[in-house]
């Protein structure tokens, strides 16, 4: 039996605990924020043995030595960023698979964010980690990587299971709803999925976990092809990878 435990960290990061109560292993996806993190322990009365990082940006891996520190836990990430990351006892890359009891996290490597991100599949939690690669609704700034790295590691993500819950590495629903919103406005399934998110937002809930299905039929990023999105963008010829850059030129500018 695995358990979840998302919370926040910081001003808008998410963290991430998965328990494997048969052997006791107990991991991080990311590191944001040392003290939250034991909090969450420390409630779940868990210990943890184990650190996956998905890549190198501080407010994902500000609280590695704290941690290290206090539970000589392991840390597993991407081999690509292990020098400026500084702290992995294990580098993994695409293709690779990091096992903790019974759970085992397949690598899926998705530069866009950063050249070396990685993403975590675990089908035994039917969850999908992946950092600041996608979000709900949206997807992340290209601060390293271009429009065709971003858009081929999408599609990666597009491949797994429709039932896979998503797991992200920021609570951006809300504004990513609106951009989604101004350039897919005929999308029923997306209305219906911003007027949940102003509800779960109003309440002072998450909108994650969410699952790739629902992705699929709401977010712009995973749906370059769809012809309303392509019409009201005025691309109908386009290929997909202008398409997926004009969508994310827009956001940074919206």
């Amino acid at each position: 039996m695995i358990e979840i435990e998302q919370f926040t960290c910081l001003s808008d990061n998410f963290g991430v605990l998965l328990h494997d109560a048969e052997t006791g292993r107990t991991v991080s996806i990311d590191a944001p924020e040392a003290a939250a993190i034991q909090a969450a322990l420390s409630r779940r009365g868990w210990k943890l043995t184990d650190i996956v990082v998905t890549h190198k940006h501080f407010d994902h891996i500000d609280g590695l030595k704290p941690l290290k520190d206090a539970y000589g836990c392991t840390i597993a990430g991407p081999k690509a960023e292990a020098d400026a990351i500084g702290m992995l006892d294990e580098q993994l890359a695409e293709g690779d698979v990091y096992e903790a009891g019974s759970m085992t996290f397949s690598v899926i490597e998705t530069p866009g964010h950063t050249l070396g991100q990685i993403n975590y599949h675990c089908p035994q939690a039917n969850a999908l980690f992946a950092g600041d690669t996608l979000f709900s609704l949206g997807c992340g700034r290209l601060f390293e990587g271009s429009a065709g790295d971003m858009f081929a590691s999408l599609e990666k993500l597009k491949a797994l299971p429709p039932q896979t819950h998503l797991y992200c590495g920021h609570e951006y629903t809300r504004s990513n709803a609106a951009f989604a919103l101004s350039v897919d406005p005929d999308n029923d399934a997306l209305k219906v999925r911003a007027d949940q998110v102003e509800g779960l937002r109003a309440e002072g809930l998450p909108t994650l976990p969410v699952t790739l299905e629902r992705e699929l039929a709401t977010n712009p990023f995973l749906r370059t092809g769809d012809a309303g999105i392509r019409a009201h963008l005025g691309m109908m010829d386009a290929d997909d990878v202008a398409v997926f850059a004009e969508l994310r030129a827009r956001k940074d500018r919206f």
